[in-house]
């Protein structure tokens, strides 16, 4: 395949959700992917786009708590406007084509879920650009990557993640969610 027909999707590389001071929900190795990923597109760009996915919530309704469950519920984390929604400084956002924002109002775990700042959503930017295949790459593995890969199948996309571009919650949850990829049709793979 023709790498102007591949596209890079970074998921939420943001501060709530790297090993800095402050994370609200901080995924262990999450500063650490985010450099990983920028050395990659330095020595490995070639792609037909980059988009980069974040959560970005103003009012999400029940999906913070008080009492979070880490399932359903969270505390609160990369709420808009704030610091720990902003991208981690080792992830270089210079070669990043669009940024789509999710989760403004309620729970969102898949990129396919955010519009960019013009208002497009992130599928029919792919097409339009003619992207037939994605590469993924970010944090968490067991969430917002499984649930961007699982929908960009659904959507018709060629998909692969590349595990060594990133970081998951935990060990058991991250091996569950790299068998349900792949039975989904997900390919997983190193960079």
């Amino acid at each position: 395949m023709d790498r102007s027909e591949v596209a890079l999707i970074v998921v939420d590389v943001q501060n709530d959700f790297c090993d800095v001071e402050g994370a609200t929900l901080a995924v262990n190795g999450g500063a650490e992917v985010a450099k990983l990923i920028s050395d990659h597109l330095r020595v490995n760009h070639g792609y037909g786009a980059i988009a980069a996915t974040r959560d970005w919530h103003e009012d999400p309704g029940g999906h913070f708590s008080p009492d979070p469950d880490f399932l359903d519920t969270w505390p609160p984390h990369c709420v808009a406007g704030t610091s720990g929604a902003e991208f981690h400084e080792g992830f270089d956002t210079e070669q990043v084509d669009a940024v789509f924002s999710k989760g403004r109002f309620s729970a969102s775990y898949t990129g396919f879920d955010g519009e960019s700042e013009e208002g497009h959503v992130l599928g029919d930017w792919l097409r339009q650009r003619g992207i037939r295949s994605v590469e993924i790459v970010g944090i968490a593995t067991d969430h917002c990557v499984k649930a961007t890969a699982l929908d960009a199948v659904e959507a018709g996309f060629d998909t692969t993640v590349l595990l060594d571009l990133c970081r998951g919650v935990d060990e058991a949850t991250t091996a569950v969610a790299v068998e349900v990829m792949e039975s989904r049709g997900v390919k997983v793979r190193a960079s």
